[in-house]
């Protein structure tokens, strides 16, 4: 039997994979003179999206707009890959399979029903959708924790609808914080988590 593409890879070093491919993205764009534009080519910009390049509803999230920016998300990467790592270290391709998902339903969300943001670049939406994910797992293996987890990214991202992000963050990273991002991003996590267990359920009861 062919063994899955990434078998023998660790959810740490996928983590590794995607923050490596994030600053190649940032540093291309960086360089003096630039060597390619990669903010221009892979942001996400619903005009260009409608006009065909769907590529951006992805590869959207995986550029910053600075370092700070850039080291934040990676940042939350990490932490949150470590906090969960228990449902992933035995399957990287559930992990994979999530973060694409997540990333495609990330863009797919903001063209949607956020077409008054015309641009969006950066991986926190995803951040919001995998801690979701995690905290629903927790849920599903009787974990307590998972209820807060949970409760706590809804009421953080139900705070930002009302009151806004940061302006200390905005500034920070030198761009305004898509807190829409945010609720597309649990929601989705959400979606991923419920859909999973439905697939797992049926699974386990069909053996």
């Amino acid at each position: 039997m062919a063994k899955a593409p990434l078998s023998g890879v660790k959810p740490n070093q996928f983590t590794l994979i995607i923050s490596l491919i994030c600053i190649v993205l940032f540093a291309l764009a960086m360089t003096s003179p630039m060597i390619v534009d990669t903010y221009s080519i892979f942001k996400f910009d619903h005009n260009a999206i409608s006009n065909g390049q769907v590529w951006r509803i992805f590869s959207g999230n995986l550029l910053h707009t600075n370092a700070w920016h850039l080291t934040m998300n990676l940042a939350g990467l990490w932490v949150i890959v470590f906090l969960h790592e228990l449902h992933y270290k035995r399957h990287t391709n559930k992990l994979a399979l999530l973060f694409i998902s997540l990333c495609i339903l990330e863009g797919i969300g903001l063209y949607v029903f956020y077409p008054e943001l015309l641009t969006y670049v950066g991986l926190s939406g995803v951040l919001h959708g995998l801690f979701a994910f995690g905290a629903i797992m927790d849920i599903r293996k009787g974990l307590r924790s998972g209820y807060l987890l949970l409760l706590g990214v809804m009421a953080k991202v139900a705070y930002e609808q009302y009151f806004g992000a940061s302006a200390g963050i905005a500034e920070l990273i030198n761009a305004r914080v898509a807190t829409e991002s945010h609720l597309v991003g649990v929601i989705a996590g959400v979606i991923c988590a419920l859909f999973w267990s439905s697939v797992a359920y049926r699974f386990r009861y069909r053996k």
